[in-house]
């Protein structure tokens, strides 16, 4: 049973960065919400583990962990000169400090590659990965995303 689920989460890891790969080349909002969707199950499946609301499971913390370094590798190629228009979440500021999007990206990237390289052993540890993931994503959508209803 163990090898069943350890080999679904390495096939779904492994899917996850393929549909990123393929979404990536796109830049439209469409490619850009997709790849935000995946960081989101992804977090929503740790996020699940640190509430208790799923039992811990090493597995399913790795492959959320690879989605969102990823993830956030690839994203800021989403915003490429030109693909200003068409996408009312994304802020003008995106492209005016291109630089400082592509570092926040990288940090996300960087901190899920550290909590991959010492794996939370527990709920509660997951719940601390969160806590600096979360920050990452806080901080990015605060400065160039556009909240719309």
């Amino acid at each position: 049973m163990r090898l069943k689920a350890i080999t679904a989460a390495v096939l779904i890891a492994g899917l996850g960065v393929i549909g990123v790969a393929i979404a990536a080349e796109d830049g439209t909002h469409e490619a850009r919400s997709a790849l935000m969707k995946k960081v989101g199950g992804a977090a929503g499946a740790m996020t699940a583990i640190a509430k208790g609301e799923k039992p811990y499971d090493a597995e399913a913390v790795k492959a959320a962990l690879m989605t969102i370094s990823e993830t956030a590798k690839v994203f800021p190629d989403q915003f490429k000169p030109g693909t200003e228009t068409g996408d009312k979440a994304a802020s003008p500021k995106i492209w005016e400090d291109h630089e400082d999007f592509k570092a926040r990206a990288a940090k996300l990237s960087a901190d899920a590659d550290k909590v991959l390289a010492q794996l939370p052993t527990d709920a509660a540890g997951v719940g601390g990965a969160l806590k600096t993931l979360g920050g990452n994503c806080g901080g990015c959508h605060e400065k160039f995303r556009i909240k719309t209803e």
